[in-house]
C-alpha cells in the first residue's frame, strides 16, 4: 500500500488507499446483507482489502492491477489462514473486479465489482470534470 500511496501522491483523481479499500468493504457488506447473506463477511473483507494491492505494479511496469493483485494476494491469504477453496474464491473476485460481466453475478465477484464502482465519490470530487470516466459512469449521488 505504501508503494501505491507514493505512486499516487500527486494524483488528483480517485486514490487507491486504505479509505478506498474500506469503502469497498463497507459497501460490499451492505449489498451482501440486502442480496446475498450467504457470502461470508471475512471473504468480503479479504477481497476488498486486497483487490487493489497490486496497483503499484501497474504504475511500475504496466501490468493490469487486477492481475498483479491476484498474483500478490495468495501469499497474504495463506499467512492469514485462508484455505485453498477460500483463496480461490477471493482471487477470482480480485481478478474479475474490473470485468463488466461481473456486475450481475450473484457471488463475491459481483459484490466486489459493484462495491468498487459505487465507492467512487464523484459527487464530492474537485476533479470530477477533468476525470476520464464517462459521465454516466460517475457516481453523482451518495447511495451507501
Amino acid at each position: 500500500m505504501k508503494k501505491t500511496e507514493e505512486a499516487e501522491a500527486d494524483r488528483r483523481f480517485c486514490r487507491h488507499n486504505m479509505a478506498h479499500l474500506l469503502d469497498v468493504a463497507r459497501i460490499a457488506l451492505i449489498l451482501r446483507d440486502r442480496e446475498q447473506p450467504e457470502i461470508e463477511e471475512d471473504l468480503i473483507y479479504a477481497a476488498a482489502l486486497l483487490h487493489d494491492i497490486g496497483r503499484f505494479v501497474q504504475y511500475e511496469d504496466g501490468t493490469p492491477h487486477e492481475e498483479a493483485s491476484a498474483s500478490l494476494a495468495p501469499a497474504i491469504l495463506k499467512d492469514c489462514g485462508y484455505n485453498d477453496k477460500e483463496t480461490d474464491v477471493i482471487i477470482e473476485a480480485i481478478s474479475m473486479h474490473r470485468e463488466k460481466r461481473s456486475a450481475s453475478q450473484r457471488n463475491l465477484n459481483g459484490l466486489l465489482y459493484r462495491a468498487d464502482k459505487m465507492s467512487r465519490c464523484c459527487y464530492a470530487c474537485d476533479a470530477a470534470e477533468e476525470c476520464g470516466w464517462k459521465r454516466n459512469k460517475k457516481n453523482r449521488i451518495l447511495q451507501y
